[in-house]
């Protein structure tokens, strides 16, 4: 066979060569050891918390190193692409904090790599399909989809493999007049790889997470152009990473089966091959057992879920280290106040099987990140939430920014702050009394007296001083305590609970409940300093009438 007459009898229009390529893409002017990585994501319309997994750790790797990240769009299949799925990607994720120094944008590509779209490149994956034909590594395949089942059937009826090999490949070897004959007649082909590989064979392989692998070699001819001329993922990634100088593959490890075929490509196209780090799924506990996370059961995994919900950005992404460097908390507890940025991440450390995702835990991490805010931090991104998910709270809250900043500092700063928000979410439920629309009716219950609580409450407003400090303050909530035959010794009352009516606590129930209609509240001196005095003295007479 002469391949070189096959090559341009199958590419009859590639003038274009491999050599003036490598000179259109040339080298990356990067530092030394840096790492060049990409996100590569298909436009399903579907942004799920592996991609921000993924891209964290393409993110961390490239810029910790002085190097790049970019983003390419493997819109090859377009039977799964989604309408507006490009834009969707790039917001959510430009939204966690994963930021490309070239590639796909909104508007348009950026960067000298380009194109960023791969349906865009498909002259450029012809250059080196010639290639590979004129080499005797690839040939023109032209079985039917009826022929290509039928030869499933028989190897599934026989217990043998699956796939285009051996005696199956059957325009592995045919002549050039057959495939002349075929191109006469206007039929449809694929170009395939022709494998040297055998299952028989086996190597080793060094993945950064996986660590050193035993590897069986590809013995399948693979599909690297469809009939539309447009490539396979494998062909095209193979191409795309080696012309935009990756350095380092970072995948999810559902695609560790496809990695000697990957290999074998990138042996036959004479390129280096870069590195390649296989991430372990997300999974979650079910029952007693571990299994992944799914995009039907499962809301949680899709990243708009997040959003929603109102968990901080930075609450994401630090939660997201957790699970990718076990020693990430460990760092954070030394270094409560330090750039997430600075933690010094690697890829060696990344669970091989994959990571186990805790709702209550991140959670936990949400408090705590939250709960390191300033009040104006927490007042922006909660009214930003707020406006989009709750636009009457959010019109309140940014009716009256001071009003509701002040509300927002209580217990924050020092070594111990409050942890009373997780998500936006929760911040209605936990200040919503401050605004008189969300104010509920105090429920008294029936352990003491109306007649009781009103004397308490009547007996406050008579005392009651805008202007004291919280230890006058509570100074004359103990006075009426004593005055009305309630104890102010909490030791004594746990001695011997029957001996009094009730206590301090109790008082200070009372107040609370009609300052601000609930038994749990921010420290009640506080409260009613944002208030002030005229709302404060309101919310206490409305509920003495109640309870009249």
């Amino acid at each position: 066979m002469d391949y070189q007459a096959l090559a341009d009898l199958l590419f009859p229009d590639v003038t274009d060569t491999p050599e003036a390529l490598e000179e259109r893409f040339p080298a990356r002017q990067v530092p030394e050891g840096a790492v060049v990585t990409r996100m590569a994501p298909s436009p399903t319309g579907f942004v799920h918390l592996g991609n921000l997994v993924q891209g964290l750790t393409s993110e961390r790797m490239a810029h910790q190193s002085g190097g790049v990240l970019f983003l390419r769009v493997e819109d090859t299949d377009a039977k799964r692409e989604v309408p507006g799925a490009v834009e969707v990607l790039i917001n959510t994720l430009k939204h966690y904090g994963i930021c490309f120094d070239e590639g796909a944008t909104m508007e348009g590509d950026k960067g000298i790599y380009g194109p960023y779209h791969q349906r865009q490149r498909a002259s450029i994956y012809h250059v080196y399909a010639k290639k590979l034909v004129a080499q005797g590594q690839a040939y023109p395949c032209f079985c039917t989809e009826e022929e290509l089942a039928a030869m499933r059937e028989t190897q599934e009826a026989n217990k043998e493999n699956t796939g285009y090999y051996g005696k199956y490949a059957v325009w592995r070897d045919r002549s050039m007049e057959d495939i002349q004959a075929q191109l006469d007649a206007g039929n449809p082909w694929v170009l395939r790889f022709r494998s040297t590989g055998s299952i028989e064979h086996q190597f080793k392989f060094d993945d950064l997470v996986k660590g050193k692998l035993t590897i069986t070699e590809n013995d399948i001819d693979h599909v690297l152009l469809k009939s539309d001329g447009i490539p396979t993922y494998h062909f095209a990634h193979a191409v795309d990473d080696h012309l935009m100088r990756t350095t380092h593959v970072v995948r999810g490890d559902e695609w560790l089966p496809t990695l000697p075929f990957h290999i074998q490509l990138f042996q036959a196209l004479g390129f280096k091959l870069p590195k390649y780090v296989h991430i372990g799924p997300l999974m979650k506990m079910d029952g007693n057992s571990k299994r992944k996370l799914s995009k039907r059961k499962d809301p949680e995994l899709a990243l708009t879920y997040y959003k929603a919900e109102g968990f901080p950005v930075a609450a994401v992404y630090e939660y997201i280290m957790t699970l990718l460097n076990s020693n990430f908390e460990d760092w954070r507890r030394a270094n409560p106040d330090a750039p997430v940025d600075s933690f010094k991440f690697n890829p060696k450390k990344l669970n091989p099987a994959g990571s186990l995702f805790d709702y209550a835990k991140l959670v936990d991490v949400s408090k705590n990140v939250i709960s390191r805010m300033s009040a104006e931090e927490v007042y922006s991104l909660l009214t930003e939430w707020a406006q989009e998910y709750d636009p009457d709270f959010g019109g309140k809250l940014a009716a009256d920014p001071e009003f509701a900043t002040r509300i927002l500092a209580i217990g924050r700063g020092g070594k111990k702050p409050r942890k009373d928000l997780a998500v936006w979410k929760d911040a209605k439920e936990y200040m919503g009394f401050f605004y008189d629309d969300y104010l509920e009716k105090p429920d008294f219950g029936t352990a003491f007296d109306k007649t009781v609580i009103a004397d308490v409450l009547n007996r406050f407003l008579a005392s009651f001083d805008i202007g004291d400090d919280a230890n006058t303050w509570f100074e004359k909530v103990k006075a009426i305590t004593n005055e009305i035959g309630f104890t102010t010794d909490m030791k004594a009352y746990k001695a011997d609970p029957s001996s009094f009516p009730g206590t301090v606590a109790d008082v200070s129930t009372f107040i609370r409940l009609a300052v601000t209609g609930k038994t749990n509240s921010p420290d009640l001196y506080t409260v009613m300093q944002i208030l002030g005095k005229d709302r404060t003295i309101s919310r206490i007479q409305a509920a003495i009438a109640q309870l009249n």
